[in-house]
């Protein structure tokens, strides 16, 4: 999940935009998640030269 998604501020202004957004709470409460696999390695990189040919434009 993408993290904007989570650490978004709502602003709910009307009983209409309260009421849509409990219902979307109710319904994603009982839904169950995908495991998921994870198949990379990881490596941390601090050197700076590194970190600019990994984000080099082609």
């Amino acid at each position: 999940m993408a993290t904007k998604s989570f650490l978004k501020n709502i602003v709910i202004r009307d009983k209409k935009s309260a009421t849509a957004f409990i219902e979307a709470l109710e319904n994603a409460e009982g839904k169950k998640r995908k495991n998921v696999k994870i198949d990379r390695l990881v490596e941390d990189i601090e050197d700076s030269e590194k970190i600019k040919e990994i984000f080099k434009h082609k």
